[in-house]
């Protein structure tokens, strides 16, 4: 295994992180890897996950390892960790072994995928363009096939993005359902666990088995009835569709074109509302939960954090607790919204407005993108109900080949495991 850190912090790495640093199996990326194995931890040695590794973001809890969060100064300070959460747990106990820890963005609070500090991981599928974040390095991991599964978490977007900008498979799981003991919070109100695939039948079989009442210790309070049939019936969000680009909106036309011509499906259109509605007050209690989670920190070590992620904190140390109840108060009815919107259907719509942004791009260019894309992914997480990208479109990209954008399904809380199986069932029927 090779720890980068390890070989350089005097104090905090596990003794095992340093002393099997000298095994290499092969050189790596180290914008995607802080340390990787051959495996890292090995799982079960028989189950349902066998023969799958698995790339973990950089904010999860693995005994004996320290937890990076991104930065490396919060790295440096970092303990090993005794205990190891749940939903790394799982995926060990069904057989899938860990090929090490991967990067993100500093303390998850991006969804371009670049760091400061370690690099901006590749984007194998689009090499000019950024791999999205803020689970940028095991969506690389994936995408690159170093590993098959990626372990990640999405607040805003942040599995569902670099899953659209690398073409993969990408589930934010409903809120709540998979616990996140052991795990570096942004804003507790709307963090999920997730996983990242480069294809529907490896994602289903996580799911199956990660959100199982009989194999996952980890989701013995599941509500609702996850293996339930979702009716074959979409909705598309007017605004969604109005927010993507020009290019963005022609292939999902398309696409939804080919699924009223190859199944019986059931599409209409429908009105969610302004977009901004959802996006500002969700920013607020997003910052204010944000700051009280590493407000003290960040005060503790000025000039620690990147340019980017330093001014979204700075602005998160603004918000007042009025501020704050006020957009609680704003969010409650939209959630409501969608949540009778998905008791009987399925949102359909382009996962991102387009294409990831070119590397190159200007700060104030991926500021916009990020913006338009927030617009996007901020509802399902208002609602707290899964969201699944899956690689269904292909869109002309600026001075490049065309590249993936994802096609999300979301649907009612508590039926995962459904929606994987329904979002194969749509790539399906979609297939040219």
């Amino acid at each position: 295994m090779s720890d980068f850190e390890g070989r350089t912090d005097a104090a905090g790495a596990a003794p095992h992180e340093i002393a099997a640093s000298a095994v290499d199996p092969a050189p790596f990326d180290r914008t995607v890897w802080r340390t990787v194995g051959d495996p890292l931890w090995q799982g079960a040695w028989e189950g349902p996950l066998a023969g799958l590794t698995v790339a973990v973001k950089d904010l999860f809890a693995i005994a004996g390892y320290r937890i990076g969060a991104g930065n490396p100064a919060f790295l440096d300070e970092a303990r090993p960790e005794k205990t190891t959460a749940p939903a790394v747990a799982d995926l060990l106990r069904g057989g899938a072994s860990l090929r090490g820890i991967a990067r993100t963005d500093e303390f998850a609070y991006s969804i371009a995928g670049d760091n400061a500090h370690y690099g901006t991981p590749p984007n194998p599928a689009a090499p000019d363009a950024l791999p999205g974040g803020s689970s940028s390095g095991p969506a690389a991991a994936v995408a690159l096939g170093h590993a098959e599964v990626g372990l990640a978490t999405d607040t805003a977007g942040s599995i569902r993005v670099p899953a659209s900008y690398q073409g993969l498979w990408g589930l934010r799981t409903t809120h709540g359902l998979v616990p996140r003991q052991g795990l570096v919070p942004l804003a507790q109100s709307f963090d999920t666990v997730g996983w990242l695939a480069r294809d529907g039948e490896t994602l289903q079989r996580v799911a199956d088995w990660c959100l199982s009442y009989d194999s996952s210790e980890s989701t013995e309070n599941v509500f609702g009835a996850s293996d339930d049939d979702l009716p074959w019936r979409f909705v598309v969000p007017d605004e969604m569709l109005a927010a993507a680009a020009p290019e963005t909106r022609a292939a999902f036309n398309a696409l939804v074109a080919r699924l009223l011509e190859s199944d019986a499906a059931d599409v209409d259109t429908v009105s969610i509302g302004d977009l901004d509605e959802y996006l500002v007050p969700f920013r607020t209690v997003q910052g204010a939960e944000a700051w009280r989670n590493h407000g003290e920190w960040i005060e503790k070590h000025p000039g620690a954090l990147g340019p980017a992620v330093a001014e979204r904190f700075r602005a998160a140390s603004g918000i007042t607790a009025a501020e704050e109840r006020d957009a609680r108060r704003a969010l409650a009815p939209l959630a409501a919204r969608l949540q009778a919107l998905t008791a009987d259907a399925v949102l359909l719509m382009p996962t991102a407005p387009g294409p990831a942004p070119r590397r190159t791009a200007a700060g104030a260019d991926i500021d916009a993108a990020r913006t338009a894309t927030l617009r996007m992914t901020t509802p399902a997480a208002v609602a707290g109900l899964p969201s699944l990208s899956v690689p269904l479109l292909r869109v002309p990209a600026v001075g490049s080949a065309p590249a993936p954008v994802g096609v999300c399904v979301t649907s009612r809380a508590g039926t995962d495991v459904a929606l994987v199986r329904l979002a194969r069932r749509l790539a399906e029927a979609v297939q040219e």
